[in-house]
């Protein structure tokens, strides 16, 4: 009996250690569309629940924001007209999760997990010239023309730009920016309105029409007789960062083909995403379903 208990376990190891493995190191969570992920040669539209893989270089389009889940448990928020590179996303023997989060352009917020907080994690997070190493902590940033931001919302971050002194800060609530063609500003504590406003930019808003893992709801771009008409549809969805589905029916007696989008949470979010395609990429009439 001992010895098959021991086995057991054993198997039990195997399978979780196999688990683990297979896990992805960063996946969508939500998706405000337009969004898509620049993977070799294609512009893929992001959808939520997408694997995404080392040097997957992630881009929001206009009015769009975008929710992934890195492997060990953090959050990471990228606004509208983003550009965001992930690189060297790794779990080592000793379950470090490291990874290099490159914001080239736009609004970003890496928040960790509150319930993973004492995990250890070694993450540099590059804002078009800014360096900031992170270990644990909420953090918010922005690559703009003319100046990069780095706001500490909690924990301790050191920042650095290009080969200046590294800068520890350690207090919540304060910012850091550096002008372009300037010496970087004071570290100063940032005004509770500052950061809400800065907080929306990467936040997702109820009733924006975001698409979320999980989610029920669906949007019907269109209804056609032929594969033809499905296929130029789904690919003008496709083209401007809106990752339509097709799906043949038989309602009757006659086949037809259904472009959608899915995974919405909610009614009112289908509506609203809904209304935001109404005839524009050759869509006239959407509606919305289960």
């Amino acid at each position: 009996m001992k010895t098959l208990c021991l086995g057991f376990a054993g198997v039990v190891l195997l399978l979780a250690q196999l688990a683990s493995a297979a896990a992805p190191q960063a996946v969508v969570e939500a998706v405000q569309m337009p969004a898509w992920v620049e993977r070799g040669n294609a512009n893929i539209p992001l959808v939520p629940g997408m694997e995404l893989r080392d040097r997957d270089r992630l881009r929001t389009g206009a009015n769009s924001k975008l929710l992934l889940k890195l492997r060990e448990g953090s959050s990471v928020r990228l606004g509208e007209n983003g550009t965001l590179l992930l690189e060297r996303m790794a779990e080592g023997k000793d379950r470090v999760f490291a990874a290099a989060l490159n914001v080239f352009q736009g609004a970003f917020r890496f928040t960790t997990d509150v319930l993973r907080s004492q995990r250890r994690r070694n993450i540099n997070i590059t804002i078009a010239t800014v360096t900031a190493g992170i270990r644990g902590t909420d953090v918010w940033g922005k690559a703009a023309s003319d100046k990069d931001i780095v706001c500490l919302i909690e924990g301790k971050i050191e920042v650095q730009r290009g080969q200046d002194q590294p800068i520890l800060m350690d207090q919540p609530l304060s910012f850091y920016i550096a002008p372009r063609n300037a010496p970087p500003l004071p570290v100063a504590p940032v005004d509770p309105e500052q950061l809400r406003i800065w907080s929306a930019e990467t936040q997702i808003a109820p009733g924006s029409g975001a698409a979320y893992r999980g989610g029920k709801w669906k949007v019907i771009a269109a209804s056609v007789d032929t594969q033809e008409e499905a296929l130029k549809l789904y690919d003008a969805l496709r083209a401007a960062g809106y990752a339509a589905e097709i799906r043949p029916a038989m309602p009757g007696e006659k086949r037809i083909y259904i472009v959608r989008l899915a995974h919405l949470p909610s009614k009112a979010e289908a509506e609203a995403l809904a209304g935001s395609i109404r005839g524009k990429m050759g869509v006239a009439e959407p509606k919305v379903s289960m």
